[in-house]
């Protein structure tokens, strides 16, 4: 616990300050912590089957193209430049016909690194371009995560009795899932209402961060279950009693593409 403890305090004094500042150097963060997501996924695929260092040092390059595609916009346009995607796919898919060896790279591979560039590239480009638009966006993506979290670990911890899913994620349970999604839905609303926007429609507002929440503990879900599938307690160990980025980040990564899609109404 007490290594958790100032794993945590190290984190939050790096990077709050980071966050708050905003510009180059948020940028630069944002696209350092989405190489480290990649090389995570990329690791945990390698205890099953190593990808040649080449793919691997190229990977790390396309996903910060991806990462900082339209990096200067001040306005919530979430449009990937589709020049980048082409980039991505020529030279995350190609390669399988110039190493021609199914033991070293093979479609499977190939379709792997191309998906994880994809999915980590355009989550952390979004978190970019809100942090861009108005940090209190930025703040609501991970309120929505933490209040979440934080209740329902509290509420599982005392009354929970009912496993929600015990083969992907053991200390999960029903009751913890229903009350975090409920206070974390409470707690974001009022902070959207009295900071963002005191105008919005309540009933939408509901909805749409009731959505989020669950969407949000779904997402860790998913994350286990690529853990559970590779037989790995943690992408890494990148923060000790923590474990690594996509552990921390499991949550909001799937809450940004949630609130993508609704930014809209609200």
């Amino acid at each position: 616990m007490k290594k958790r403890i100032i794993s945590a305090i190290i984190a939050l004094a790096i990077f709050i300050p980071i966050i708050i500042l905003g510009g180059n150097i948020f940028k630069v963060a944002i696209s350092i912590l989405g190489v480290f997501g990649l090389k995570e996924l990329i690791n945990i695929r390698e205890t099953k089957k190593k990808i040649p260092s080449l793919i691997k040092v190229f990977s790390y390059i396309l996903v910060c193209l991806l990462i900082l595609n339209n990096s200067f916009s001040k306005e919530i346009v979430f449009n990937i430049d589709y020049m980048v995607i082409s980039i991505v796919a020529i030279f995350s898919l190609l390669p399988v016909i110039f190493i021609n060896n199914n033991d070293k790279y093979n479609i499977s591979d190939a379709i792997f690194i191309f998906g994880s560039i994809l999915f980590i590239g355009i989550a952390f480009n979004m978190f970019l371009i809100l942090r861009n638009y108005d940090i209190k966006y930025f703040i609501l993506l991970f309120l929505i995560t933490i209040s979440t979290d934080t209740f329902a670990y509290i509420s599982g911890s005392l009354s929970g009795r009912t496993k929600l899913c015990p083969k992907i994620s053991p200390k999960k349970t029903v009751e913890g899932f229903v009350i975090g999604s409920i206070f974390g839905t409470l707690i974001t609303c009022t902070y959207y209402y009295m900071n963002i926007n005191d105008s919005a429609n309540l009933f939408y507002l509901i909805l749409i961060i009731l959505f989020l929440t669950l969407l949000g503990q779904l997402g860790d879900m998913f994350f286990s279950t690529i853990k559970r599938y590779y037989n790995k307690k943690d992408f890494s160990n990148i923060m000790p009693g923590h474990g690594g980025i996509l552990d921390r980040l499991d949550s909001v990564i799937f809450v940004v593409y949630g609130l993508v899609i609704f930014l809209s109404i609200l």
